[in-house]
């Protein structure tokens, strides 16, 4: 389902045959986010052999996070400045139509959102079904690296959507409520195929962020919007903070509520793997 801000002016979703209409815009900035976890070279392979018309690279590891620090977890949030420049690298201005895609679901494509959303700039949106819808209906690709003028992108990160393993202790503390992108069993601690320890939180709910899908494609607004509700109870949006394994796919949540219309709700940014860096901190198996 489109998001229906108009247009010109997509801030959550965007079908592919709205997109396809629109390629070549003077003010769009299109970004593959393929990548696979298990081989970090995959995703931009793919790209180079073949991507949506003008669209650049956005590396998880190299663009979409910063350098490893005590506590930050696998993909460690970037710093503000670094960031800004990439996107001034890759065209993109304040002013620009951002629209950032991958494999398919959207966990890598909902970071990038997230982290423009978090610098700032609204007019970001995630191509529902991502690359393989996009090829499924035998829309335009090409191998072309796009050449865009380096741009100046300053901003800041908003620090009030973004909580470290202490500020989360203390939201669970004044009763905010914790909700983990995980699949379920890794987080009730029965697997853990990446991360040293396995569980979760103390406190934290599951949702595995898969549950916002329907065949590939993120669920309607309100069908969203009654699951998060019924989730998250009486508590505002702006009460929920969303973990994963590493700050990646727990963006998926922050996505699917703003597409719900439930903006407001902020990331554990080190999340699991930041958590369970402190030894010291406790852990819960279900």
């Amino acid at each position: 389902m489109t998001d229906d801000s108009g247009v010109n002016d997509w801030t959550t979703l965007v079908d592919a045959e709205a997109l396809a209409a629109r390629l070549g815009a003077a003010d769009l900035r299109l970004l593959d986010c393929r990548f696979a976890l298990n081989d970090t070279a995959v995703g931009e392979a793919a790209w180079r052999a073949s991507h949506l018309p003008g669209a650049q690279y956005a590396h998880l590891d190299r663009d979409l996070s910063g350098p490893h620090a005590h506590g930050a977890g696998r993909h460690p949030w970037p710093d503000a400045a670094t960031f800004g420049a990439w996107l001034g690298r890759c065209g993109v201005t304040p002013a620009s139509q951002v629209v950032a895609y991958d494999g398919g679901d959207g966990a890598y494509a909902a970071r990038l959102w997230f982290l423009l959303r978090a610098f700032g700039h609204r007019r970001v949106a995630v191509l529902d079904g991502g690359w393989v819808r996009w090829t499924a209906l035998g829309l335009p690709t090409d191998a072309a690296v796009p050449a865009f003028t380096t741009t100046t992108y300053s901003g800041a990160f908003d620090r009030s959507l973004l909580f470290d393993a202490d500020g989360i202790a203390a939201r669970l503390e004044a009763g905010d409520v914790l909700v983990d992108a995980r699949a379920g069993e890794r987080y009730r601690g029965e697997v853990e195929p990446i991360d040293r320890v396995a569980g979760h939180v103390p406190g934290a709910i599951n949702r595995p962020y898969a549950s916002n899908l329907d065949a590939g494609r993120f669920k309607p607004p309100a069908t969203l919007a009654a699951e998060f509700a019924a989730l998250i109870a009486d508590h505002a949006p702006q009460q929920v903070i969303a973990m994963c394994g590493s700050g990646v796919t727990a963006c998926h949540h922050l996505l699917a509520m703003t597409h719900a219309g439930l903006p407001g709700a902020r990331l554990f940014t080190g999340s699991w793997s930041g958590w369970i860096e402190d030894p010291a901190r406790p852990v819960a198996t279900v």
